[in-house]
């Protein structure tokens, strides 16, 4: 199923990857003895913005996502989504990209001399 924001087809991994973070967001607030009413009045959104967050909606904003997680106790799960220090495929492409030999820059006859 293909879930269409913004006239741009997203691919199933992300529809699927969405879902389950609204289920579980849902399954926390429960866990916490959280209403749906108690939780949207602490977001600042309607009940059924928060239905839409609870059912992976893509078009919930990544402020609303955010907030959720800091009411449940989790934002700290943000800050290791996309650690760069651990990004092995982007420092695998850096490393690609190192030159194979360092050399010195030689000093141009135009320099004055000094």
């Amino acid at each position: 199923m293909s879930v269409k924001p913004n006239n741009r087809s997203l691919s199933a991994p992300v529809v699927r990857a969405l879902k389950k973070l609204g289920t579980d967001i849902a399954l926390a607030r429960r866990r916490r003895h959280i209403t749906q009413v108690s939780m949207a009045e602490r977001l600042g959104i309607s009940v059924a913005t928060l239905r839409r967050l609870e059912k992976g909606d893509p078009r919930i904003s990544m402020g609303t996502l955010a907030q959720s997680l800091l009411i449940l106790g989790e934002l700290e799960k943000i800050n290791g989504l996309l650690d760069t220090a651990t990004d092995d495929i982007g420092l695998m492409m850096m490393n690609d990209a190192l030159p194979q030999r360092v050399r010195t820059k030689r000093l141009t006859s135009g320099s004055g001399g000094l």
